[in-house]
């Protein structure tokens, strides 16, 4: 008798592995896009503060350049998200850089982020 594996068993093997590689894959991309969202978090929290602490000083809401707070307006190569803020109702949108702008050239799903002054979340992504 012959020791070893047949060609048809390596084959079933490596199919199986390739399986499991890419379903692990996606998830892991899912993970980090999650990840690089945080950033859209946290400086949404800092701008929605700022634009807060605006009102109750000035009684109006200002622009992002107005606010004083360290945030991109366009896509940047030290930022995952452009920003802006609404002079009107004070509201903060973070949108994702795609394409060759960004921190992250082969991003290619782009969505938004939002939050109102009064706390309330939203945006066009589960993240």
């Amino acid at each position: 008798m012959r020791k070893g594996f047949t060609l048809i068993e390596l084959i079933v093997v490596i199919i199986i592995v390739g399986i499991l590689a890419s379903v692990g894959m996606t998830q892991y991309t899912k993970v980090v896009e999650k990840g690089r969202a945080g950033e859209a978090r946290l400086i949404l929290g800092s701008l929605r503060t700022a634009e807060i602490a605006e009102n109750m000083e000035n009684g109006a809401y200002t622009t992002l350049s107005g606010l004083g707070v360290s945030a991109p307006a366009a896509c940047t190569s030290t930022h995952y998200f452009s920003y802006s803020c609404s002079s009107t109702t004070g509201t903060c949108t973070a949108t994702r850089c795609t394409g060759t702008a960004g921190k992250t050239p082969g991003a290619s799903a782009s969505y938004t982020k939002t939050v109102s002054v009064d706390g309330n979340w939203g945006g066009d992504a589960g993240y």
